[in-house]
């Protein structure tokens, strides 16, 4: 049996997950999460998942992206 977990209750969402919960799009949110600092990029090996709530207030405190 497998859970889903909805993506308003995940601790990180990959890429897809980021762009449906926030209506930014993959390749933006790709190319901000690449940048040195990133505050809600998670590096799983080679894969990227995205810190739901670092996310969200890191959208709550931009003025644009």
């Amino acid at each position: 049996m497998k859970y889903e977990v909805p993506i308003w209750e995940k601790a990180n969402l990959t890429l897809e997950e980021a762009a449906a919960y926030s209506g930014v799009g993959i390749n933006r949110i790709r190319d901000i999460s690449d940048e040195k600092n990133c505050p809600f990029v998670l590096w799983v090996g080679t894969k990227r998942l995205i810190k739901r709530k670092a996310f969200e207030k890191y959208l709550e405190r931009a003025y644009s992206i």
